[in-house]
C-alpha cells in the first residue's frame, strides 16, 4: 500500500515537474519578447508615419519671379528702327532678354502698340522666366524726314519718274544727296521689279526691288530702291539725263576730298539715330552727302542690315560678274570699298556729268 502511495505521489510530482519545466518557461519568455518587439516596431512605424505626415505639411522651397523694370517708351516717328532706346528692359537678377518685335523692326503708325520682352534668369533653379509688355505710340513722319545739313545749300534734280532729289556739291563734283528710286530707265522703259528671291538670284539683266519688298511710299522716299548691277550697265541708262552712276574713280575722288577713307565715312553719314543705329559713330554730315543705311539684298534674294549699313554701287566692274561698291557702317567712320557679285541689290547715288 505504501509502495502504491509512493508511486502515485511520484507520478503526481513528475506531472508537476513537467508543467513547470524550464523549457516551458523559455517558450513563454520568447512569446513575451515577440509581443514586446512587435509592439515596439508598431510604435516606431507610427512615429515614422507621423514624421512623414509632418514633413508633408512643411512648406517646400519655391522659385520666385524676378522684377522687370521697363517703362512705356517715348513716342517715335514712323520709320524709326526699334533699338536699345526703346528696348531697354532691366531685371534685378542676371539673365537674358528676348524682345518682340526685335531690334531693327519698323512699326506701322498707331497708338498703344505692344512691345514684349521675355526674361530668362541665369539662375533658373531659383527664379522663374517672366515676361513684360509695354506700349508705344508710332506717329506719322520720320520716313521722309531725312536730316540734311542745315548749314549747306542744296540743289535739285528730277528723274524720269518725276522724283525730285536734293543735290550737293563736294569739291568739283555734284552728287545726289538722296538714294535713287526710279522705276524707269532714262528712255522711259520700265525696270522690272523682282520680288521673288530665287528669281532675283538668277538674274543677268537689270532689275530693282524695295527693301523687304515694301510698298510703303514713305519708306521708298527715304531709303530709295535697291538695284542689281545689271541695271546700272543697261544701255538705256539708269541715271537722270545729264547724270551718271559714279565710277570707282569718282568714288575715290569723293573720298580723297573728305580726307581719306578712314575719316570720310563720318563726313558722309546723316547725323543722329533716327535712321542709323546707335552710336552712328563719327557722323557729322559736314559734306551734305547725307548717307543713309538702306541695307542690301544678297544674291540669294534675302534682305539684310537696314539701319546698320549703307551700300552703293560703282559702275566699274572688277572682272566679269563682279563689281566694285562702297559701304558705310553705323559703328565706325570709315568709308569702305570692296567687290561683290553683280546680282546683289545695292543703293545707287548718281553724280552730275562734267
Amino acid at each position: 500500500m505504501e509502495t502504491s502511495l509512493h508511486s502515485i505521489a511520484a507520478e503526481n510530482c513528475n506531472e508537476q515537474i513537467n508543467v513547470y519545466h524550464p523549457s516551458n518557461q523559455f517558450i513563454m519568455k520568447n512569446k513575451t519578447r515577440i509581443f514586446i518587439y512587435t509592439l515596439m516596431l508598431m510604435l516606431v512605424l507610427l512615429m515614422l508615419a507621423s514624421s512623414c505626415k509632418k514633413d508633408d505639411t512643411t512648406p517646400s522651397l519655391s522659385k520666385t519671379d524676378p522684377v522687370i523694370t521697363w517703362a512705356n517708351p517715348a513716342d517715335i516717328g514712323y520709320g524709326t528702327l526699334l533699338s536699345a532706346t526703346q528696348l531697354n528692359a532691366t531685371a534685378n537678377v542676371p539673365g537674358s532678354f528676348i524682345y518682340t518685335p526685335a531690334s531693327g523692326t519698323i512699326l506701322n503708325v498707331g497708338t498703344n502698340q505692344d512691345l514684349k520682352v521675355v526674361f530668362t534668369p541665369t539662375d533658373a533653379a531659383a527664379y522663374n522666366s517672366i515676361s513684360k509688355t509695354v506700349k508705344i505710340n508710332v506717329n506719322v513722319s520720320s520716313w521722309n524726314v531725312i536730316i540734311f545739313n542745315p548749314n549747306l545749300s542744296y540743289g535739285t534734280v528730277t528723274d524720269i519718274d518725276g522724283n525730285v532729289y536734293k543735290t550737293i556739291t563736294i569739291g568739283l563734283q555734284t552728287w545726289m544727296a538722296e538714294n535713287l528710286r526710279t522705276t524707269k530707265y532714262c528712255d522711259g522703259s520700265a525696270i522690272p521689279e523682282v520680288t521673288d528671291g530665287m528669281i532675283w538670284g538668277n538674274l543677268t539683266t537689270g532689275a530693282y526691288c524695295n527693301y523687304n519688298n515694301t510698298s510703303n511710299s514713305d519708306a521708298i522716299a527715304t531709303y530709295g530702291r535697291l538695284y542689281n548691277w545689271y541695271a546700272l550697265n543697261d544701255s538705256r541708262k539708269l541715271a537722270p539725263s545729264g547724270w551718271h552712276v559714279a565710277t570707282v574713280v569718282e568714288w575715290n575722288t569723293l573720298t580723297d576730298n573728305l580726307g581719306g577713307y578712314e575719316i570720310a565715312g563720318g563726313k558722309l553719314k546723316e547725323t543722329g539715330t533716327t535712321h542709323w543705329y546707335s552710336p552712328n559713330e563719327a557722323a557729322t554730315n559736314v559734306s551734305g552727302f547725307t548717307a543713309l543705311p538702306g541695307g542690301y539684298r544678297y544674291y540669294d534674294g534675302t534682305f539684310h542690315y537696314i539701319g546698320n549699313y549703307g551700300f552703293w554701287w560703282s559702275s566699274s566692274e572688277h572682272y566679269t560678274s563682279i563689281a566694285w561698291y562702297r559701304h558705310l557702317d553705323y559703328n565706325d567712320g570709315d568709308f569702305g570699298y570692296n567687290i561683290i557679285s553683280e546680282v546683289a541689290g545695292f543703293s545707287v547715288r548718281c553724280v552730275k556729268d562734267i
